[in-house]
């Protein structure tokens, strides 16, 4: 840095929020909510490692809003299913905001951890979410709820075609897929679209300038040429 200059102030938390809430459209109790959840979160984190611990000062606008604008693009649906769930992102989040609509939605947290689906059940349980956690692999959850869901989403848990193996079940019987995805989608579509036929729209990111969401729908699985 040449002499003279200044560094750039660092964000804190409070900033982050402020600017996480501003873009937030919820009433007072969901925020309340959504503040009861980032502080057990902050609590849980000193004993497991639910979120990178570079990413806590952005908590609010990394993770929190983030996952919001999922739960916007599939806003009209009342039944999702969340795979590696994690830390809640964003399947706790967007059970969290169901909540200032009639019905809230019903949101299944897909967690193989069994540290962390103890968080989301807790993470449920202080904050009235409508959550159902399974403390199991999304091979063995997701065929029981085929047909019941109407929208699948994953954050940072696998490649797209990899996604769309998983949510198979799902999205051969009616469900949507959100998938928010970085600067490798356009090879991971090509992958993708080499096992099964789909449509996607590709959303602009809210959050993240290089990204987008992978709205999948109509997924069939490609039938392999037979031999002569």
């Amino acid at each position: 840095m040449a002499a003279g200059a200044r560094a750039a102030p660092e964000r804190g938390r409070g900033d982050d929020r402020e600017l996480a809430v501003a873009s937030l459209d919820v009433s007072r109790e969901t925020l309340e909510r959504l503040e009861l959840y980032a502080e057990l979160l902050l609590k849980w984190q000193r004993r497991i490692n639910l979120v990178s611990a570079s990413t806590l000062s952005s908590l609010w606008t990394r993770h929190i809003l983030d996952s919001a604008q999922i739960a916007g693009l599939g806003a009209a649906e009342r039944h999702w299913a969340d795979i590696g769930s994690g830390a809640g992102f964003p399947g706790l989040v967007i059970a969290v905001l169901s909540m200032d609509h009639s019905p809230p939605s019903e949101v299944h947290l897909i967690e193989s951890d069994q540290r962390k689906a103890s968080f989301l059940r807790e993470a449920a349980r202080i904050t009235g979410a409508p959550a159902i956690v399974h403390a199991e692999r999304a091979e063995t959850a997701l065929p029981r709820l085929s047909g019941r869901i109407g929208a699948v989403t994953a954050r940072a848990v696998a490649s797209l075609p990899d996604l769309l193996v998983l949510a198979e079940p799902l999205l051969t019987t009616g469900a949507t897929g959100f998938f928010p995805k970085g600067q490798t989608l356009e090879s991971e579509l090509k992958r993708a679209s080499s096992l099964f036929e789909f449509e996607a729209e590709l959303v602009p990111s809210k959050t993240d300038e290089t990204g987008r969401v992978a709205v999948i729908r109509h997924l069939r699985r490609r039938i392999p040429p037979t031999r002569p």
